[in-house]
């Protein structure tokens, strides 16, 4: 679908007094309009607030701090410093599914420029390189968190139309890919129950604000950051049969992987294979005795990961042994802690929510496009291993004036993390709580 078609698409008893009386008008209005006066009311200021203090990952005490406060006030049952600062918000209310709901908290190191009167002039030490920086929400997760208020605040409200149990995630580290494992890591199934299904959305500055999209298969996908160490032998330069020459060597892994794509890989099938840093060697004439290669390899399924993961190994080895090196200065290959399998949505689920979106929202609201990119997620850490039916979607961002000038030549739509990225935040987050909640619903009748 084109810009310019997108661009027409227009509890318990801990309650405070306050709280009650809250939730009740909440309650005593329809969804949209009941969302659309908590926005005025409560999380427009809430949005402003974590835009304004943005916090990186593993290090967001704060936003933790404030969405706990937040979760509790609608009274759920909330665990702190799940896999570092990761939040746990349970729910109950009679039988029926267990239900996950993931919003991820993190910013980037990025120093603002969107020009809006609300950015961010935060800074932190960046617990990676030690150094001070400039933090933003440069990737829209202060909208994934002030929804995640919002629907707690309408599912507490009505909780006589549902049943079941809703578990809230408030996740660090995704801009890392490490923190969906770290609370996995910290026992998140077994300490707090595996969840029947779990949900999970990203605002997305490609879409207009407010559309839902939704689609089988894989949305994000799957990111593995690997190292190949290439070992050598030293030598003069002028001299290249007194060594083993890494460069050389590194240099046929590099094309040799190409063919991992090109020749092992159906035609059909995605995949990347992309070797982002070389380094070797210090001056002209010398030959090195090492050489570091930097890999990140993209794919949409498990079964397309795992070709390549072992096609590289197969391949970095292999041509080592064909250069004459011994089995103890074959090519080393390094798996990072930054790797996630594909994101995959789960084919009857996504049809399933898919239809119960198009009825309270409208066709026109709701679509299944393709991002064209090998974006990745973290969020199948919660998803794979046990495998849990899954759908994460995506909530349009970019308001539809934006979207406009940009299709008729004007500024391009900045993307994420870029310092010039801006969200138009009331109609995604008030979107972004409304499918939530629809999709709550439909997992968790009152009549199951």
């Amino acid at each position: 679908m084109k810009i310019k078609q997108l661009s027409q698409l227009a509890l318990t008893l801990t309650f405070s007094l306050g709280s009650l009386l809250a939730h009740a008008d909440l309650k005593d209005r329809d969804l949209a309009a009941s969302i659309n006066a908590d926005y005025n009311n409560r999380l427009g200021d809430l949005f402003i607030h974590f835009h304004r203090n943005p916090e990186l990952s593993f290090i967001e005490f704060k936003t933790a701090k404030k969405l706990a406060s937040e979760l509790r006030s609608s009274g759920f049952e909330v665990t702190e410093k799940v896999g570092g600062t990761g939040i746990v918000a349970i729910l109950k209310n009679g039988d029926g599914p267990l239900v996950m709901m993931r919003g991820d908290m993190d910013a980037l190191p990025v120093k603002e420029k969107s020009g809006l009167d609300y950015a961010s002039i935060a800074t932190q030490t960046d617990p990676v390189t030690g150094t001070e920086v400039p933090v933003m929400h440069a990737c829209g997760h202060d909208v994934h968190i002030t929804s995640l208020i919002g629907t707690a605040r309408q599912m507490s409200a009505r909780m006589d139309q549902w049943s079941g149990t809703l578990m809230l995630i408030g996740q660090p580290a995704e801009e890392r890919i490490q923190g969906a494992k770290a609370m996995m890591d910290d026992n998140l199934w077994q300490r707090f129950g595996q969840p029947d299904y779990a949900l999970a959305f990203h605002v997305a500055a490609g879409l207009p604000a407010g559309l839902v999209n939704v689609q089988e298969g894989s949305p994000f996908a799957g990111s593995d950051s690997l190292d190949i160490i290439v070992h050598g032998v030293g030598a003069h330069g002028a001299s290249p049969h007194a060594g083993k020459d890494p460069i050389l060597l590194g240099s046929q892994i590099v094309v040799a992987l190409q063919t991992l794509v090109s020749r092992e890989l159906p035609p059909r099938e995605p995949g990347v294979v992309t070797v982002g840093s070389f380094h070797s060697g210090t001056t002209h004439n010398i030959i090195s005795d090492r050489a570091h290669l930097q890999l990140t390899v993209r794919n949409t399924n498990l079964e397309t990961r795992e070709t390549l993961l072992k096609g590289i190994k197969r391949i970095a080895e292999n041509l080592g042994r064909a250069a004459g090196l011994p089995e103890d200065k074959l090519p080393e290959v390094i798996y990072s802690k930054s790797s996630t399998p594909p994101t995959v949505n789960n084919s009857p689920l996504v049809r399933r929510l898919k239809a119960a979106w198009q009825a309270e929202l409208g066709d026109d609201q709701v679509v299944s496009l393709s991002s064209g990119g090998m974006g990745a997620e973290d969020f199948p850490y919660f998803t794979t291993e046990p495998a849990i039916p899954s759908v994460y979607f995506s909530i349009g961002g970019t308001s539809l004036a934006d979207y406009q000038a940009a299709s008729n030549g004007g500024p391009a739509i900045p993307s994420h993390h870029s310092p010039l990225f801006k969200i138009d935040p009331q109609p995604a987050v008030t979107r972004g709580v409304y499918a939530t909640v629809i999709a709550l619903m439909d997992l968790m009748p009152t009549d199951q």
